[in-house]
């Protein structure tokens, strides 16, 4: 099992991107694909028709989400903790995910910046 730590500066603030993590409706337009999300403590979530899949752990609003990732037949689970900063350019999000299964790490790695953080880059980027 494996651990990885990223960061990225979305261009929206805490409320905007902690609202784009815990709300189908947006989570729909960031991810253009199918979403399923129930935001309480306990609650399940679906992102890209179902190829992360998990429940949420705790939620503070417009500061912390920690996550279950189901990960099949593995003994401990996989717990993604995302935390949100306020930075002059947006919102610094911090990435931690813990228990990754060995096989899986590199899948999961270069999903996290592609399509994850690259969505809601490219979500929040004005382009007018």
């Amino acid at each position: 099992m494996k651990d990885l730590k990223k960061y990225a500066i979305i261009p929206a603030t805490p409320e905007q991107l902690y609202l784009a993590l815990t709300t189908e409706i947006t989570a729909r337009l960031w991810t253009g694909d199918v979403v399923s999300i129930d935001a309480s403590v306990n609650g399940e979530f679906s992102l890209w028709d179902g190829a992360i899949t998990g429940r949420f752990l705790e939620l503070v609003p417009s500061s912390k989400i920690v996550q279950e990732w189901y990960f099949g037949e593995t003994d401990k689970p996989s717990i993604v903790t995302l935390k949100l900063h306020e930075h002059k350019k947006g919102t610094s999000l911090e990435v931690r995910q813990t228990n990754i299964p060995d096989e899986d790490y590199e899948n999961i790695a270069e999903g996290w910046e592609d399509p994850y953080i690259s969505y809601l880059i490219d979500f929040y980027t004005d382009e007018d």
